[in-house]
């Protein structure tokens, strides 16, 4: 069972995704609570993933991240919002989220979305993501850095990464492009040190941010 704990102000919002996640079998919500409980509530339940809304009047969800991500063996966090360009997300994103949820994504796809996070992928929607970016002050600066450092990859290494902003675990990367997760751990190491980054969620910005999502999309639309 994936453990899954929803952190938001509003009850609404927190029964509403419990209810949901509830209905998958491989999935159980272990608490639902407003922020200034959440860590307690974490280091109680010990999740997997928690759901931790950006924007709470009792506490900065930015401030419960920190902490969540000094916790022991602390669960994977996503990010909660309600706006595809707010400005928290990046910050959040570079703080250790392993991704971010609009409150208003489709019911039939929450689950799934939780599978991913859980089994180490990140989840963004590159719509969603491009807003976050651009509303970003040094979004062109970053752009030519970050595809300055994309096209140092190898061709191999360009492959993982983009399966990297597809959300995909390195067990999946593996069995998708026929690697050992061993290897695929080699390449993904090899890719956050080219970027410059600390962590897969900033690598598949990059990715998206360097165009390499929409190159793969041409590609293969002209099959």
């Amino acid at each position: 069972m994936i453990r899954v704990v929803v952190v938001d102000d509003e009850a609404l919002v927190r029964s509403g995704f419990e209810l949901i996640l509830s209905a998958a079998d491989d999935i159980e919500v272990v608490a639902t609570t407003a922020g200034g409980e959440a860590v307690d509530a974490v280091l109680r339940e010990r999740p997997d993933v928690v759901l931790l809304d950006i924007r709470m009047p009792d506490v900065d969800g930015l401030t419960v991240l920190r902490k969540l991500r000094s916790v022991p063996d602390a669960p994977v966090v996503a990010m909660l919002t309600t706006f595809d360009a707010d400005e928290y997300i990046l910050t959040a994103l570079r703080s250790g989220a392993a991704g971010f949820l609009l409150k208003d994504t489709a019911p039939d796809q929450l689950a799934q979305l939780i599978r991913t996070l859980a089994a180490g992928g990140v989840v963004m929607s590159p719509k969603a993501s491009r807003a976050v970016w651009q509303s970003h002050p040094g979004a062109a600066a970053d752009d030519d850095a970050g595809a300055t450092r994309v096209g140092r990859l190898t061709e191999r290494e360009r492959e993982v990464l983009v399966l990297i902003a597809d959300g995909l675990s390195n067990a999946d990367i593996g069995t998708r492009i026929h690697l050992s997760a061993g290897t695929v751990k080699d390449h993904v190491s090899a890719i956050l040190t080219k970027l410059r980054v600390s962590s897969r969620v900033q690598a598949a910005l990059l990715a998206q941010r360097a165009g390499l999502l929409d190159e793969r999309n041409r590609a293969e639309s002209g099959r």
